[in-house]
């Protein structure tokens, strides 16, 4: 028997290190989705968007993308992971499933700018503002669409009493996500 087809190489130890940060950010995705608070207009006010911040500024944009990927194929095959232990295609296409099938291009967006953020974090302030946006503008243009609302009615129901908490969430997962990056061995820089 050859010895060494059976010891992982670098390169090998390093993707199983990534793919297992992806699914653990999958699951804190998982976690903080369960912190939900109901809202008047039918969307609920949740963690999520700390979570997938903090997923992007800790794994950057490849892996925090693929983390959102993750999270989103077990909750649409049912899995119990979307916010009040909810899960089904019938989430996507809901009027809130613009939020959720926006969160990929939100954590590429933000990842992408934590990943440039020693060398300028002016352009990660923008990177996290512009996947905020995203966020805000698929997931009020679905509903609106769905429900056949005005915009008005889509940004008083899915923006305006989210923003004080949004740049509350996007400060904390950012400092968080940097002091926690720096400790994390093997993340590509």
């Amino acid at each position: 028997m050859n010895d060494t087809a059976a010891t992982p190489t670098p390169r090998s130890s390093a993707k199983v290190r990534e793919l297992c940060y992806a699914g653990l950010f999958a699951a804190v995705i998982a976690v903080m989705a369960q912190i939900s608070i109901p809202m008047p207009l039918g969307v609920p006010m949740t963690m999520q968007t700390f979570a997938i911040t903090l997923a992007a500024v800790v794994l950057g944009a490849r892996l925090s993308t693929l983390s959102t990927v993750i999270y989103l194929a077990l909750g649409a095959v049912g899995v119990p992971v979307l916010a009040n232990l909810s899960g089904g295609l019938d989430k996507f296409v809901g009027p809130t499933g613009g939020f959720l099938i926006s969160f990929p291009l939100m954590a590429l967006l933000i990842g992408l700018g934590a990943e440039r953020y020693e060398r300028s974090k002016a352009l990660f302030v923008l990177a996290l503002i512009a996947g905020t946006v995203v966020n805000y503008v698929v997931g009020v243009v679905m509903f609106c669409l769905l429900t056949k609302s005005t915009v008005m009615v889509g940004l008083t129901a899915c923006v305006f009493p989210f923003i004080p908490t949004a740049v509350i969430k996007a400060v904390l997962a950012s400092a968080i996500g940097f002091t926690v990056r720096k400790r994390i061995p093997g993340l590509a820089r």
